[in-house]
């Protein structure tokens, strides 16, 4: 419902650029804004879907380019190019950016040039529709694409469903694009002299169009439904071509609300990234808002003998083409394209300088790095395919803090100062509320997203991490019932003799390497790689050890020297670490997608 009211929304805000004055009223009323806005609609629609299937298809292998061929900026351009190429959706790369950048899996200098190259694969989709949308029947070349998606749409077999879903979405993008071109009535004459009105004031006019650009851009969430719609409106004859380019420079505006967007509850790298976008984007607007005469003038005499070559070889005729809109049409995708590369040519060099004004603006937030607060995942729409990333880096997180509660006991049991033990005693339940807070808030996250659909790796991998945070959980806890007993033992007055000591110390050692090894585990790039054999050794190490200190327990109770008391403080602690062993290795299994 909101989406619909904000497409209607902007035709309305619009329409003063689109209509005429004084025009016919029956040619241009509420009707055909409702047919406008839900043939764009349809577009929009369309293109979410074929985005969104090619990320459940795909959405493994292109995280692994994102993160494998981003090693220098200049990869990183055609990783973005690539990935936006394939899914139609510069946004969809973005956010997937900043998602990385989030998750300290990519830095600011990588994810410039992702950015840069997602800029220039978003030309694509304006070649898209000015090559195919204004002079092929597209409806009749979307039911083909209806008759093979929807049988592998109902497949059981995850990947041929997603595939599906692409192939649906592109069909329906098409019958979107086929009907926003029939719905646009023929005012050409008097709507162009309209425009034309608003654009006799040089570089104000230039700057007015691009300000319209970006709102439209804002208000549709989407620079593929604004290029559609300015292209439209150029093959009706709407928009005269240096209007319709100023335009298009305020998409290019207008496109970084989205990873702002998708950053503004993200830690401050993610944010320090879509800023660099948002620079990257306003400097070129600013230097080709200047230079747009004169970029148009050339393109379009380079478009025109080219296409004059291409129709003399063709042997087409060129009233048969609508020869000027359509030549347009293409001037305006070539600029689009043209205006991208030219930016990142000459910015990729400044990198760098973008880097340092985007910690400049981005100030590092207070107490981001505070241990009780989740630092990779938020509450931003993500689909469960990318929220995973962020995910898994939450987890490891979770598994080292809970890791440090370790450090804490041990300390407590060595201490000899009575001072330190209550502050340890302190600081493991502080603590065990953060591992409370922390399973609390990330299995809400996991909750969520397992409403939206998924492929079944993604969620077995989601079931694996609410395990994991399940068991991290009951470790904090285990933790906390140590520091009790130990702050009983110190009330009650109560001493170990230096071999409960000792195993005690032996037990924490063998533990310790355990925790070693699930933190190693949490944070593989894969979790398709861990292994569990030094895992089990490790728990049969931890078993050994309990029943020593057991049977040495059983032995010495009873014997004069040897109290009672803490006798069943030295069991309840050496149980306490077994059983957190024991977690450890459900840790360990989940991670290996056992359990």
């Amino acid at each position: 419902m909101r989406k619909s009211i904000l497409l209607i929304l902007i035709l309305f805000i619009c329409s003063p650029f689109m209509a005429f004055a004084g025009g016919d009223e029956a040619s241009f009323g509420i009707g055909t804004l409702i047919n406008i806005a839900g043939s764009l609609a349809f577009f929009i629609f369309g293109m979410k879907m074929m985005s969104e299937g090619i990320q459940r298809a795909a959405g493994s292998q292109m995280r692994n380019i994102l993160r494998s061929m981003t090693k220098n900026r200049f990869l990183g351009v055609f990783t973005g190019f690539l990935i936006t190429a394939l899914v139609q959706s510069s946004s969809a790369t973005t956010v997937m950016t900043v998602s990385f950048v989030n998750a300290g899996l990519l830095s600011l200098i990588e994810s410039a040039g992702v950015m840069m190259g997602a800029n220039i694969g978003t030309t694509v989709t304006g070649w898209i529709i000015a090559i195919l949308g204004f002079k092929i029947k597209l409806s009749a070349y979307s039911i083909p694409l209806f008759a093979i998606g929807v049988p592998l749409m109902f497949s059981k077999v995850g990947k041929r469903k997603y595939w599906g879903e692409f192939l649906i979405g592109f069909a329906i993008l098409f019958l979107g694009l086929s009907y926003l071109k029939n719905s646009v009535p023929d005012l050409g004459g008097e709507a162009l002299a309209f425009v034309e009105s608003w654009a006799r004031f040089g570089i104000f006019s230039r700057i007015l169009f691009v300000m319209v650009g970006a709102l439209v851009t804002v208000i549709v969430q989407s620079s593929s439904a604004a290029m559609a719609i300015t292209l439209t409106l150029v093959y009706a004859g709407w928009l005269p071509l240096e209007v319709a380019a100023a335009m298009v420079l305020g998409e290019n505006i207008g496109t970084t609300i989205t990873a702002e967007l998708a950053s503004i509850i993200g830690n401050t790298a993610s944010k320090r990234s879509a800023r660099i976008h948002s620079l990257f984007n306003i400097i070129g607007v600013f230097w080709m808002v200047l230079l747009l005469p004169w970029v148009i003038e050339f393109l379009t005499t380079f478009v025109e003998n080219f296409t004059g070559i291409f129709e003399s070889n063709a042997k087409i005729k060129t009233s048969d083409l609508d020869q000027t809109n359509t030549i347009n049409t293409y001037i305006l995708a070539a600029f689009h394209t043209t205006f991208n590369i030219l930016n990142v040519a000459l910015l990729i060099g400044f990198v760098p300088w973008l880097i340092k004004m985007s910690i400049k603006t981005v100030k590092e937030k207070a107490g981001e790095d505070s241990v009780d607060t989740l630092k990779f995942i938020n509450a931003a729409n993500r689909t469960p395919e990318l929220a995973t990333v962020e995910l898994q880096k939450e987890v490891a997180r979770y598994g080292e803090i809970t890791t440090r509660m370790l450090g804490f006991s041990k300390q407590l049991l060595n201490s000899s100062e009575d001072k330190e033990k209550l502050m340890l005693i302190t600081k493991l339940k502080k603590y065990e509320d953060i591992t409370d807070k922390f399973e609390k808030e990330i299995t809400e996250y996991i909750t969520n997203l397992s409403d939206k659909e998924m492929t079944h790796k993604t969620s077995i991998r989601l079931r694996s991490f609410f395990n994991i945070c399940n068991d991290m959980e009951r470790i904090g806890d285990i933790f906390y019932q140590f520091a009790k007993s130990m702050e009983n033992k110190i009330n009650r007055k109560i001493y170990f003799i230096p071999e409960q000591r000792n195993q005690l110390n032996e037990l924490f050692a063998i533990v310790e390497k355990s925790f070693d090894e699930m933190n190693y585990n949490l944070n593989l790039d894969s979790y398709d790689s861990a292994t569990l054999t030094k895992c089990y050794e490790l728990e049969d190490e931890t078993n050994i050890q309990r029943n020593t200190m057991r049977k040495y327990n059983q032995e010495k109770i009873g014997t004069e020297n040897y109290d009672a008391n803490a006798a069943m403080i030295f069991t309840n602690m050496f149980s306490s670490l077994e059983r957190i062993g024991d977690h450890i290795v459900n840790i360990n299994e989940s991670v290996a997608g056992e359990i």
